[in-house]
């Protein structure tokens, strides 16, 4: 397999389905990175912890479905052309 760019669009892509798949009561909050254990304090510059839980969080909520069609187009691509 050489390096291209459907390859390397296809490992984000698969990188974003692992984030997107990712549950909060059966993984997340086993390993400590629950909801409710995001408490700050006010003014309070959030961590790696908390800016990666809010990361997970958005793409779970925003990519649901555009993540259905691009794993859909890239099926057919890979069906097509191999």
């Amino acid at each position: 397999m050489a390096f291209t760019l459907y390859s390397l669009i296809q490992a984000a892509i698969l990188c974003i389905n692992a984030v997107a798949v990712l549950h909060e009561e059966r993984f997340l909050r086993k390993i400590g990175w629950g909801v409710d254990q995001s408490v700050g304090g006010f003014g309070d510059e959030p961590g790696i912890k908390v800016q990666l839980m809010n990361l997970i969080r958005s793409v779970r909520t925003v990519m649901r479905v555009p993540l259905i069609a691009v794993n859909s187009v890239c099926i057919v691509l890979l069906l097509l052309f191999g």
